[in-house]
């Protein structure tokens, strides 16, 4: 089992920043793409960045350069550091971690609101 917990969300203004943070416990040996998903309201979740195990990223068009995804040197944590926000931007963050077994495991997400 992998336990996923985000934090780091929180309200700030168009143009700032904000480093989200997801902790995965449990069976991380497992682990191969992380990822972070959001959804806004009213709209569909949505795939904001990934990084796999080999540290390949992927990004949605709409956070290209302006959002990185890293993890940490022991692969338990990764991160996402959001910088030039946007009020479009506004959504709960959810982490995603997938297994080499098939299995996806989420964390209960933290809401990013950007004002202005």
């Amino acid at each position: 089992q992998v336990q996923l917990v985000e934090s780091g969300g929180g309200l700030v203004q168009a143009g700032g920043v904000l480093r989200l943070s997801c902790a995965a416990s449990g069976s991380t040996f497992g682990i191969n793409t992380m990822a972070w998903y959001r959804q806004a309201p009213g709209k569909q979740r949505e795939l904001v960045a990934s990084i796999s195990r080999r540290v390949f990223t992927n990004y949605a068009n709409s956070v290209k350069g302006r959002f990185t995804i890293t993890r940490d040197s022991a692969k338990n944590t990764v991160y996402l550091q959001m910088n030039s926000l946007k009020p479009e931007d506004t959504a709960v963050y959810s982490c995603k971690a997938d297994t080499f077994s098939g299995m996806d495991y989420w964390g209960k997400g933290t809401l990013v609101t950007v004002s202005s």
